[in-house]
C-alpha cells in the first residue's frame, strides 16, 4: 500500500524566544506575520538590546499593511514587491493559514503573476528556505503542499483556489503552544473544527487514504474531540489543551498531505471567495450536512468506522454518532447558515457552477460521488 513521507522537520518549543534563539533569526530572514504577533511576541524577542531600540535585524512584513482577512490575489501582488527577493534566504511565516499561504508564495521564484501561478500558467521554482510557524490550531498548512488564495475567475467573479505542488512544502514546521493561549474563543473554535474537518476528510478519502494517513487522522480526531468535550465541561482549553490542539492540527495536516481534502472544502471555497468568509468558518457551514449526505449514500462503507470512532470518543450510540458530533461542535461554537454571511438564493447556481469549474480535485475526493444536482441541494440545505 502506498505511504506518505513527512517532509518538513517538525520542532516544538514552549515559547517564541526559545525558537528565535535556536534558529538564529537575523538579517537574511524575511518574517511574514500579523501586527499583533509582531508587537507582542516577535519584536520583543528579536530586539538587539541597549543602543539599538527597535532594531530587530530581520525584515518583517505585516499582513495588515497590505490587506485584511483571507489571502487574495490583490493582497499578495501588493506584498511581493515590498521585499527584494535577493535580500533574504529564509522565509519565516508566523501566523494562521493566511500567513502560511502567502509565505509559500514568497519562497518560490517570481516567474509570473499571482494569477499565473494559481492557474498554473507559470512554472514553480523553489529558491528560498521556508519555515512555517502556525499560531492557530486549524490550518495544518505548516506540513502541506497547498497554498490557497482568493483569485479572479475568468468569468469576472472571485473564488478560492488551491495551488498544489511539492515545492510548496515547508522545510521546517515549528509548533509553539504559547501562541494559542490568548486567541478569542470563536476563531479558536472554528480553527479546531477546521482541523477536525481536515482529519475527517482525509480519513474518508475514497482512494488516497493510506495506513499512515488513517493513523494520523484518527489520532487528530480523538485529540480534538477530547479537547471539545473538556470545553463543554467548562475547561479553558486554550491553556489546558494548547499543546494537544496544535499537535492535532499538525497531525490532520500530515493526513491530508497525501489523502487530501474533499467536498467540504470544495463547497466552501465559492462562499469564501465571494463573501470573504474565513476558511474554518466556511468549512464549518457544510460539515454536518455533507457527513449526513455521505452516511445516507453509503452507510456501510468507511463512514461506519468513522461513526464507531466518534461513538467511542463521545460515549454515545453509534447510530447517533454524527448527530452527537454536530451537538458537540455547536456547544463549542454555533454553526452559521450561508445567509448569515450574506449569501442568497441567487448564489446556489453560481456556487455550484464554480465548484465544478474550479474544484474538481476536491469533488473527486468526496467519500460519495456527487454531481451538480446533489451539490446544489446541499447548498440549499445550508442557505
Amino acid at each position: 500500500m502506498r505511504e506518505i513521507l513527512i517532509k518538513p522537520d517538525i520542532y516544538k518549543y514552549k515559547t517564541f524566544p526559545e525558537f528565535a534563539e535556536e534558529f538564529g533569526i537575523g538579517e537574511r530572514d524575511l518574517v511574514l506575520t500579523t501586527r499583533l504577533l509582531k508587537e507582542k511576541y516577535i519584536a520583543p524577542a528579536l530586539e538587539k538590546g541597549a543602543g539599538a531600540p527597535g532594531d530587530i535585524g530581520a525584515q518583517i512584513l505585516v499582513q495588515e499593511d497590505f490587506g485584511e482577512g483571507e489571502p487574495t490575489e490583490e493582497m499578495i501582488e501588493k506584498m511581493l514587491p515590498a521585499a527584494d527577493c535577493d535580500s533574504y534566504d529564509r522565509v519565516i511565516a508566523i501566523g494562521g493559514g493566511t500567513i502560511m499561504d502567502i509565505g509559500k508564495i514568497f519562497a518560490i521564484r517570481r516567474t509570473g503573476s499571482v494569477s499565473d501561478l494559481f492557474f498554473r500558467r507559470a512554472e514553480l521554482f523553489r529558491d528560498k528556505e521556508l519555515i512555517c510557524v502556525p499560531t492557530t490550531c486549524g490550518t495544518g498548512s505548516e506540513v502541506t503542499m497547498t497554498s490557497v488564495a482568493i483569485v479572479k475567475e475568468p468569468s469576472g467573479g472571485t473564488t478560492k483556489l488551491g495551488l498544489l505542488d511539492e515545492k510548496l512544502i515547508a522545510d521546517t514546521a515549528v509548533l509553539i503552544p504559547q501562541f494559542l493561549e490568548e486567541i478569542p474563543i470563536r476563531p479558536m473554535a472554528e480553527s479546531l473544527i477546521d482541523a477536525l474537518i481536515h482529519a475527517t476528510e482525509s480519513y474518508l478519502s475514497p482512494g488516497r487514504a493510506t495506513i499512515t494517513t488513517d493513523t494520523f487522522a484518527e489520532k487528530a480526531i480523538r485529540m480534538i474531540l477530547s479537547a471539545m468535550c473538556d470545553y463543554r465541561n467548562g475547561v479553558d482549553i486554550r491553556r489546558a489543551h494548547a499543546d494537544e490542539m496544535l499537535t492535532a492540527a499538525c497531525y490532520a495536516g500530515i493526513a491530508f498531505l497525501s489523502a487530501g481534502c474533499g467536498l467540504v472544502h470544495g463547497m466552501s471555497y465559492p462562499l469564501s471567495g465571494k463573501y470573504f468568509v474565513t476558511h474554518g468558518a466556511a468549512n464549518y457551514v457544510f460539515f454536518d450536512a455533507i457527513l449526513r449526505h455521505y452516511d445516507a449514500c453509503d452507510p456501510a462503507g468507511k463512514i461506519s468506522s468513522f461513526r464507531a470512532m466518534i461513538a467511542d470518543a463521545l460515549g454515545c450510540d453509534e447510530q447517533n454518532a454524527i448527530a452527537a458530533l454536530a451537538e458537540l461542535e455547536d456547544a463549542l461554537v454555533p454553526v452559521k447558515k450561508m445567509s448569515e454571511y450574506g449569501a442568497c438564493s441567487e448564489d446556489l447556481d453560481l456556487f455550484t457552477d464554480s465548484v465544478f469549474a474550479n474544484q474538481m480535485r476536491l469533488v473527486d475526493n468526496a467519500y460519495a460521488a456527487v454531481g451538480p444536482v446533489e451539490v446544489r441541494e446541499l447548498y440549499r440545505q445550508v442557505l
